[in-house]
């Protein structure tokens, strides 16, 4: 852990750095091969909406049920006719969906239920949800995701640039879409928890998306005046020098939502934790990694197509093939990054030749009046 923490620190302080940029390929390479399986595996699987969204009805079971969760099941698909979803909860009763049901049926289910629990009909409570409504808050939860999406780009193309507000969108896409996957290979239920948690993700992969991007914006202020590093070269410091608050943050959120997903969820069986937990989790770790691997390279590519930042690559490669030798340990700040206010201003975390030539001038002399 200490050696972690060091190498945190370094990577605060610009000692030591990645090349996050120049891989870049790779990074999308990965993107796109998760990308595709979560499609995969929601073209295959599809998901498993909740009650809320195709209605049905909702049997809650007294506590401490000594019932099998395969028996419930069972008892409740032969009593409806349909397919049934049952969990237990941390109290120990049921808590039985059936889908596609109205409400003489559902008052007969609850009936047939009752004598195959050998529970009193009383103690069970039914909630009935309508196919309407269901589809209602449907339509409310995606015209709440593509407003969120519109007014993101907006304001990320004023604050910022449109270049940023796309590579933001692109990111946010991918974590939506590596998301639903998940949420279709698991099989876990879609409910308005889910909802939630997507739109808690999105706010959380923006938050370090958006704090990359403000770096960003400082260090390339003025950046055609110098003839040192490219657009590319000051995103990839960008990415090192705020890499150590992302990684922070990011682990901070995940060990709550961790202990939801898997204790909460896993151990005490509270299904809606399941629901929004499993979002949480898959949604921040995707949020953090597009943050850091696609959001500000994918900008650096952008970027470097306008002729002005052509002309300041060009610029750069003439200096330095005039000035600094290939392997130059000064090329080494290039990577590690400095935190100096303006790029011009940086200077090499190991010096080079030249620097070291300089500070060794007049060293060896006697002291005194220098001729």
């Amino acid at each position: 852990m200490s050696k972690l923490g060091t190498l945190g620190a370094r990577l605060h302080h610009g000692e030591v750095g990645y090349d996050f940029v120049k891989n870049r390929r790779i990074w999308y390479g990965v993107s796109i091969l998760i990308t595709i399986l979560a499609i995969v595996g929601l073209a295959v699987r599809g998901l498993h909406m909740g009650i809320e969204f195709q209605g049905g009805a909702v049997f809650t079971t007294p506590k401490n049920m000594s019932v099998s969760v395969s028996a419930a099941e069972e008892y409740a698909e032969e009593a409806s006719g349909h397919d049934a979803i049952v969990q237990k909860l941390g109290d120990g009763s049921l808590r039985i969906q059936v889908a596609g049901i109205d409400t003489s049926t559902s008052d007969k289910i609850k009936d047939t239920l009752a004598e195959d629990l050998e529970v009193n009909a009383e103690q069970i409570n039914a909630e009935l949800v309508g196919p309407s409504w269901g589809e209602q808050i449907a339509n409310k939860a995606w015209q709440g995701l593509a407003i969120f999406m519109i007014l993101v780009v907006i304001y990320l193309a004023i604050a910022f640039e449109w270049r940023m507000a796309v590579a933001a969108f692109v990111a946010l896409i991918h974590d939506i879409t590596i998301t639903v996957g998940i949420y279709a290979l698991v099989g876990f239920e879609v409910t308005p928890g889910t909802v939630i948690g997507l739109l808690t993700i999105l706010g959380y992969s923006l938050y370090d998306t958006v704090v990359v991007f403000d770096s960003l914006k400082e260090q390339t202020k003025d950046i055609t005046k110098q003839t040192r590093w490219t657009y590319s070269e000051i995103a990839n410091r960008s990415i090192n020098s705020t890499l150590v608050r992302s990684i922070n943050t990011t682990v901070v959120a995940l060990l709550p939502v961790a202990g939801l997903l898997f204790i909460g969820g896993g151990v005490l069986g509270a299904g809606m934790l399941n629901d929004i937990s499993l979002s949480l989790f898959v949604g921040l770790a995707a949020g953090a990694y597009s943050s850091i691997f696609i959001a500000t390279p994918l900008v650096a590519d952008l970027k470097e197509l306008e002729p002005g930042m052509k002309s300041l690559r060009k610029r750069v490669m003439a200096k330095r093939a005039q000035g600094a030798e290939p392997g130059d340990p000064q090329m080494a700040a290039v990577v590690a990054g400095d935190h100096g206010d303006e790029p011009e201003h940086a200077t090499p975390s190991v010096v080079g030749p030249r620097e070291a030539a300089a500070r060794n001038r007049g060293r060896g002399r006697p002291p005194g009046r220098r001729r």
